[in-house]
């Protein structure tokens, strides 16, 4: 339950983690301010031509959108009521693409060098007693559980409509919560076994020379 890596040896596989993050920043701040839907939906396109040259695998993975259908429904219809439409299409469109260049990302990278590529922006903590690597940690976590909760809550979904016939209710926020806390407790009692946020890099390394 660590991460959702995908094993390979692709060009993205070995790119350099912080090249990757700085890429990802970059594309933000790229796609961000656009707001013409041909330029936005080509980006897509080029976005799922990667995943497809990944292999099957990492399209199935696009299966984790399914939890923010309701959301772009909802932003949809908000634009559209407001009387633009476009401007909705516009905002799904930038949503989408961003998340799936994000998880691409977190497919590709191994979170001890997703780990290993943050640390040096926290060194100046080290100045006040702090360990660099712990917000390091925490930020790599949050970066490479999104996919895994969207992946919960999609199963939890499926199985509520496989149980009622109904596609969600507000009643799946409280199982998706106390899972989710689970999944937490487990991780953290991982990361005691492995030493906390100063040995998991070294546990993680000792694994794959091994």
């Amino acid at each position: 339950m660590i991460s959702l890596y995908l094993p390979g040896t692709s060009l993205l596989h070995r790119l350099p983690a912080g090249v990757k993050l700085i890429g990802l920043a970059a594309a933000s701040l790229m796609f961000f301010p656009v707001d013409n839907p041909v330029v936005l939906a080509a980006g897509g396109c080029a976005v799922l031509a990667v995943y497809a040259a990944l292999g099957r695998t990492a399209l199935r993975q696009l299966s984790l959108l399914r939890p923010l259908l309701p959301l772009f429904a909802v932003l949809l219809a908000l634009h559209w009521l407001s009387g633009s439409l476009m401007g909705g299409v516009i905002v799904l469109l930038r949503l989408l693409l961003l998340v799936m260049l994000a998880n691409l990302v977190t497919m590709t990278t191994r979170m001890d060098d997703m780990l290993e590529a943050i640390s040096p922006l926290f060194r100046p903590l080290a100045f006040f007693g702090v360990s660099p690597r712990r917000p390091a940690l925490a930020v790599t976590l949050v970066l490479r559980f999104v996919p895994v909760l969207l992946a919960l809550s999609a199963a939890q979904r499926e199985a509520y409509q496989a149980r009622t016939g109904k596609r969600s209710s507000w009643r799946l926020l409280a199982p998706f919560a106390l899972q989710a806390l689970a999944m937490a407790d487990h991780v953290g009692e991982a990361l005691v076994a492995r030493g906390g946020a100063d040995g998991f890099g070294a546990a993680e390394r000792g694994k794959r020379r091994g």
